[in-house]
This record gives structure tokens, C-alpha cells and sequence, in this order.
């Protein structure tokens, strides 16, 4: 449900406008300095404030509950939570009646018998991704491997240099745009991964679709490898350390690390709240009526997701990590 991990596992919490958002991670090793720096670079990576992103800006200033000593960690269940400050509910309030296309309100209102709380999307928020970048945080500091990642799409735009200028018209048009998002990891160590179903692919899958607006995942070449004969698509081994001359798979075989940048690309759908009106069922009148939606919202979710998905993959690289160490 809303538990992820066997061994680095985590447990997360709230709703967007809720009094607060957190993260509880279990199974962190005992004696790891805290990078406090770390922790807050990402935090603040995921923060709002650039061009298309939405203007509720929290402080997202981590309270680390347990779990962390004269800067180390304990070995116990590390807690951290983040209040929430600056919500407008009463921007959410027609949205029982008529919930917004593409969003969780219907499937939720559904599922949880009405008692859901859809302000801000409740439980269903991006909001809640603050916890998956700390924990993400905690889980690098374990795994000490270098991350890379970068928007390589938004949209039809492939040259982020007309970022800002891109996403300015794209909110001033009341719409939104998705983009893709790509990792590099350098430094993982050979032989994590836990085939069949905890293989790296499986389990990085599972981790990263539980992040919202994630639409698709791919590792190495990708789709693209369709363009590819065999021959073409083997990676050849050029030393004793299993470099490889190519990485069309994306630094795994059969499941496992072998030693090469694992690359994963990440699609993020435009997101769901715009300012255009849009023709949607109304539970009430049972007719289709006019929404129009309230509140503050990002012209492009996959400009603050970088940091969310680079952290999601965290996660489940060391949950694997730590089931190889236990082999071992």
C-alpha cells in the first residue's frame, strides 16, 4: 500500500493540504554521516519557483524526527516530516462534484467511498514526493554512487536552452506540457539486482510508477532498439571489469548491475489541473458541465520531478544494495 522496500524500505504519509507530508525509512545503516547538504540541495531541487512551475512555494524544511544522532545514523527508523503551510482549500471545493479529467478525484471519490480528501489532490499530490527526495537523499548517502539527471525533452522542445521561454508561453496558453527525464548512475558496483521479480529493472519500475504523472520508463537504448538488429544491439565486453564498448542496455544484463552507467528515462504527463475550461460529467446535475479549475499549479510537473525521480531510483537501488551486502 504505502510501504515500499524489504530491507531499505520506506513508509509514506499525508495529504497536500493536510498539516503535513513525511517519510518514515527503515533499514538504514547505523554509523552513515548525514550529508545535510545533501539532503537540502535535493530539497530545494524540487522546490518551486522556476518559470512553469506552481506558485505555491512551501519551506520544505526537513524535521528529522529519529533515527539520526550527532549527525549519524542510528540504525532506527529515520522519520522526517515537512508541514504544509501554504494551501487554499477552498479552490478544491467543486471538485467532488466534478472531478478533474485525468486526475485521481473520480477514481479516488470511488474507491474510499467519498471520504478521500481531494483538496489539492489529498493523498494523490505531488506534494507527497517532498518525502520520496529525502529519503532518496538518505538512500544515495548508502549508496555513495555518483547521480546524473536532466530533462532531455519537454514537449516538442529537445534544446533546454529555450527552457524558460518554452514554458512561459505554454502558461500563459492556460495548458501544460510533459517531459522526459533521464538518469545516469556511475559507480554502482557489479551484481546488484535480484532476478526474477526484484531484478533492477523490476524493481526501479515499481518504485518510479509510484511517483505521480509517471507514464512510461525505459532503460539503456530503449524503444529505440527496435531499430536494431541483434548484432548491433549486444553490448561487446572490451576488459577483465566488464566494460563495454556500447551500453545499449543501459548498464544491466539479465537484471543485474554490470559495472557500466545504468541509464533510465522517465515520461512525465502534462499535468492534469490547466486553466482552460474543459467539459467534464457533473455528479451532481448528471449532465457534462464546464470546469473550470482554481488554485496553483506547474505548466510542466517534469521540471520539479528530476529530482524526484533521480531519488525514487535511489531508493530502489538501495533496498538491492542492501540484499546483495546480505548475501554476501
Amino acid at each position: 500500500m504505502n510501504h515500499f522496500g524489504t530491507l531499505f524500505s520506506v513508509n509514506i504519509y499525508g495529504e497536500s493540504h493536510g498539516k503535513a507530508v513525511g517519510i518514515v525509512i527503515d533499514g538504514m545503516t547505523p554509523g552513515i554521516l548525514v550529508d545535510e547538504a545533501l539532503l537540502l540541495s535535493d530539497l530545494n531541487r524540487r522546490k518551486a519557483g522556476a518559470v512553469g512551475t506552481t506558485k505555491r512555494i512551501e519551506a520544505d524544511e526537513p524535521n528529522i524526527l529519529s533515527g539520526v544522532y550527532r549527525g549519524y545514523t542510528t540504525g532506527a527508523p529515520i522519520h522526517i516530516q515537512f508541514q504544509n503551510k501554504n494551501t487554499r482549500s477552498e479552490d478544491y471545493q467543486n471538485l467532488l462534484k466534478q472531478p478533474r479529467p485525468g486526475h485521481a478525484d473520480f477514481t479516488s471519490f470511488i474507491k474510499y467511498k467519498g471520504y478521500a480528501d481531494q483538496r489539492g489532490g489529498g493523498h494523490f499530490s505531488g506534494r507527497l514526493t517532498t518525502g520520496i527526495v529525502a529519503a532518496g537523499s538518505f538512500a544515495k548517502m548508502l549508496l555513495k554512487a555518483n547521480f546524473e539527471s536532466k530533462l532531455v525533452q519537454v514537449g516538442d522542445l529537445t534544446d533546454m536552452n529555450g527552457l524558460d521561454e518554452y514554458l512561459k508561453e505554454i502558461s500563459e496558453s492556460f495548458d501544460s506540457v510533459g517531459g522526459i527525464v533521464e538518469v545516469n548512475v556511475n559507480g554502482l558496483e557489479v551484481g546488484i539486482g535480484e532476478p526474477f521479480f526484484d531484478s533492477v529493472e523490476s524493481k526501479i519500475a515499481h518504485m518510479v510508477f509510484s511517483v505521480p504523472a509517471i507514464k512510461g520508463i525505459e532503460f539503456g537504448v530503449g524503444f529505440k532498439g527496435i531499430e536494431l538488429k541483434g548484432s548491433q544491439f549486444n553490448d561487446q565486453i572490451i576488459d577483465e571489469s566488464g566494460t563495454t564498448k556500447t551500453n545499449h542496455n543501459g548498464g544491466l544484463n539479465g537484471g543485474i548491475t554490470n559495472g557500466n552507467t545504468l541509464v533510465v528515462r522517465v515520461f512525465v504527463k502534462p499535468a492534469s489541473s490547466i486553466f482552460l475550461k474543459q467539459d467534464t460529467f457533473d455528479f451532481e446535475s448528471k449532465t457534462i458541465q464546464t470546469l473550470q479549475i482554481e488554485g496553483r499549479h506547474d505548466a510542466c510537473i517534469a521540471r520539479r520531478a528530476v529530482v524526484v525521480i533521480e531519488n525514487a531510483i535511489a531508493i530502489a537501488l538501495a533496498d538491492l544494495y542492501l540484499q546483495k551486502k546480505s548475501r554476501e
